[in-house]
């Protein structure tokens, strides 16, 4: 048996090799054993984002800046958020915890170790911003270098973590989902864009402890008739994702409706 120290990976004549777990993999799948057991409901849809795409690409063709459409899509979740102030919460043992600041988490890639993990980054007062700014605070965190940082997704200071014992990773998972210091800091707004390279409609349920999270799928081209008049339309699928211990089913509908309606609106008024 031979061993690539590199790759932590153990290889044998037997037609198969195996890997260690990464510290990245383990804290994924605590997060998912955790995040599995609450009461989430989901809706699926699709936003008709022809305006906001041909806006989009109207600015980079007259001034070369390029814009980040997941930015787009957290700017316009934050101003619906604004006006549903009971969502941007969480519960802790039996309070409810409205948060007063609009911070809205978007998951990137980035590369840890050589390994691509989701990384959240927080965009503070989401609702206050405009949407060129958040697009520049996602595309600095993207193209920041990483480095040989200890880190755990975004929680920069905490290279601890890794010293706890692969048994107890839910547990804390557990306590930072209800501790109000991390709540303020990365929010329970999330927003993650997992499908935007697919070429066929897709859309994903998520996982994750976000009180509304929303899921950014594929984008379809299709004819549709207007006013008589056919006309090609880009449609995102998109999935809400909702805490049903805060949120019930119509609330979440009305939700959803106003955020598809944003969403449709395009980015006249966001720059």
């Amino acid at each position: 048996m031979k061993m690539n120290r590199n790759q932590n990976t153990f290889t044998a004549n037997r037609g198969f090799s195996t890997e260690l777990l990464s510290f990245n993999r383990k804290m994924v799948a605590a997060s998912a054993s955790v995040s599995h057991r609450k009461n989430i409901i989901h809706s699926l849809a699709q936003a008709d984002v022809t305006e906001a795409r041909r806006m989009i690409r109207a600015h980079d063709n007259s001034t070369g800046e390029k814009l980040s459409f997941t930015a787009y899509v957290v700017k316009c979740l934050a101003e619906v958020i604004a006006d549903h102030k009971k969502l941007n919460s969480f519960i802790r043992y039996n309070r409810l915890i409205v948060l007063e600041d609009v911070n809205v988490s978007v998951l990137v890639e980035r590369e840890f170790e050589g390994e691509k993990v989701p990384e959240p980054v927080c965009i503070r007062n989401a609702d206050q911003k405009s949407y060129r700014e958040i697009s520049a605070e996602i595309r600095e965190s993207v193209s920041k270098d990483s480095g040989n940082a200890v880190r755990l997704g975004g929680l920069q200071g905490m290279g601890r973590i890794r010293f706890i014992p692969a048994f107890l990773l839910k547990s804390f998972v557990r306590m930072a989902d209800r501790n109000i210091r991390m709540a303020k800091k990365y929010g329970k707004v999330a927003v993650t864009a997992v499908g935007m390279f697919s070429r066929e409609p897709v859309w994903f349920i998520p996982h994750g402890s976000a009180t509304v999270l929303i899921t950014v799928g594929s984008i379809e081209k299709r004819m549709v008739t207007r006013d008589g008049i056919q006309e090609e339309r880009e449609y995102l699928c998109i999935t809400g994702s909702f805490d049903h211990n805060i949120m019930d089913g119509a609330p979440a509908a009305r939700f959803m409706n106003q955020l598809l309606e944003t969403l449709r609106s395009g980015i006249s008024h966001m720059m």
